[in-house]
């Protein structure tokens, strides 16, 4: 008897884009052209949609120089609607979310401007985003210190997550604030490098003189417990560094992630965390052998948005994601 060989998957589609297209349709067609990273958003968009459905637990991660852009309104906006339920991020984010929300003005500029003239204009560059001073540290600063001295009259010792809702709280009034919305929406902020900016050097200096200490067990004890209660725990991880790190290091203890998407610009051959794919933390434990993930490489001012228009648009016309 002749051993037949097994069938090929599904053949690449040609597929064609029209006026008024809406983003379902065309990350759908990203599944059918297959392609390189077209194949890979329209699995993302896929294991993104059935994570929120399934799972009780849903982090989402991110580094703090996605909040110096625009893509801070699309951050707030998954935070109002309930779609993540614990955010871990890096002190940037709460650097740049205090400054944007208290009146600072970020501004349009580029790679190649001269940074020489720049900080002889008093302005910082963040890639090809324009950070004025004024719009920074002097806002930070000036806020943490009103921050710190009501913070002393109420008690001495404060977990980071208890200090980003109050941080939350203040700038509830903001609809753009990631931190006003975590806040509005009941979600749990963890900032495990919070010394690491402007807003954690300020803490240190100021807590000097009011004597506050932070309690970076207090909220150890707290992603233990959700780690731990958690039925099927999902994450969105945008970015590398620390966020990603602590996200996937606290669920390998229930068994690893059971859903899992990163988007990311690294690469993986130089062994680092912030490039590694969701396949090596399999290894790990950190993401289940039988979890569904995939990894996105791309900027994600560009990749977020299309996923985030995907799901919107399937949860209000709700339909069973493909298993592609």
């Amino acid at each position: 008897m002749v051993n037949e060989e097994p069938a090929l998957p599904e053949p690449v589609e040609d597929v064609k884009v029209w006026r008024d297209m809406r983003i379902k349709d065309l990350v759908e067609a990203y599944g059918r052209m297959h392609g390189f990273t077209a194949s890979s958003i329209f699995r993302a968009s896929q294991i993104l949609l059935e994570g929120l459905r399934n799972s009780d637990t849903r982090f989402l991660a991110f580094t703090g120089n996605l909040v110096a852009t625009g893509l801070r309104g699309v951050l707030a906006q998954l935070l109002d609607l309930g779609l993540f339920n614990v955010v871990i991020t890096t002190c940037g984010t709460v650097d740049h979310d205090i400054a944007r929300s208290l009146g600072g003005s970020y501004y349009k500029g580029d790679f190649d401007m001269d940074d020489f003239e720049l900080a002889e204009r008093g302005v910082h560059r963040l890639g090809n985003v324009l950070v004025p001073k004024e719009s920074y540290g002097m806002i930070i600063e000036s806020y943490v210190k009103k921050l710190v001295e009501r913070l002393a009259s109420v008690k001495q010792s404060w977990g980071v997550r208890e200090l980003m809702q109050e941080v939350g709280r203040d700038l509830s009034g903001y609809p753009n604030s990631i931190l006003g919305a975590a806040f509005r929406a009941g979600v749990r902020v963890y900032v495990p490098g919070i010394v690491d900016g402007s807003f954690g050097t300020n803490l240190f200096i100021y807590s000097q003189f009011k004597k506050i200490q932070l309690d970076l067990f207090k909220d150890m004890k707290e992603l233990a417990d959700i780690v731990f209660s958690s039925k099927k725990s999902m994450a969105l991880i945008i970015g590398g560094g620390i966020s990603k790190h602590h996200t996937i290091w606290w669920n390998q203890f229930k068994g690893g992630l059971d859903y899992a998407i990163y988007i990311t610009t690294a690469t993986e051959w130089d062994g680092s965390l912030s490039g590694a794919r969701t396949k090596e933390a399999v290894s790990w434990g950190k993401i289940s052998p039988k979890a569904k993930h995939v990894t996105v490489y791309g900027d994600a001012t560009v990749v977020l948005p299309i996923l985030v228009a995907y799901v919107l648009d399937n949860i209000q016309e709700p339909r069973e994601p493909s298993n592609s």
